[in-house]
């Protein structure tokens, strides 16, 4: 059931459960209830490249022009590193075409998308180690990150917040 954005929640819940053919006596009903909200197109940028570490660059230029043109400029440095690393990865350890979204929102969202459905972690490399340092320097570069597996893979995402935006926060 779609219900209009000014709805309420409670109200709409047991009006559902009223509509509910009557369950037979015992049985429970959970019922989930979400007020989602639609991010503009202009809001979202994406793009494809394929599996060659030679588009690491390409990645990064993409993001700055991106973050240039809806005004966030403070976050290139940032966000250009966060790319470089899971594009990396992507390509290291993933198979397939690998995918780039930026959504600019109360906050800026990274995606990297691939193939694979490997579960990437997060681990402290050795003084020694030649790799082994790019997730944890977006575990530190970021807010927020973490990993959904979908039908054609996995997508690593990563929350920055908007300096000086309505809605971000200020340093």
């Amino acid at each position: 059931m779609a219900l209009r954005s000014e709805c309420n929640l409670p109200e709409a819940a047991d009006r559902l459960v009223e509509q509910l053919s009557d369950p037979a006596p015992g049985d429970d009903v959970t019922l989930l209830l979400a007020r989602t909200r639609t991010v503009l197109d202009e809001n979202t940028a994406t793009w494809d490249f394929p599996r060659d570490p030679k588009i690491v660059p390409a990645a990064r230029s993409v993001t700055s022009r991106q973050l240039g043109a809806w005004g966030l400029e403070d976050l290139t440095f940032t966000t250009e590193l966060v790319v470089s690393e899971l594009v990396t990865n992507a390509i290291r350890y993933a198979v397939g075409p690998v995918q780039l979204r930026l959504t600019r929102d109360r906050i800026l969202v990274c995606e990297v998308s691939d193939g694979s459905n490997s579960q990437p972690r997060l681990c402290r490399a050795r003084s020694t180690d030649e790799g082994g340092r790019g997730l944890f320097l977006v575990a530190q570069l970021t807010t927020r990150w973490g990993c959904r597996h979908g039908p054609r893979g996995k997508t690593i995402w990563t929350e920055q917040p908007l300096q000086g935006v309505p809605g971000g926060t200020s340093r």
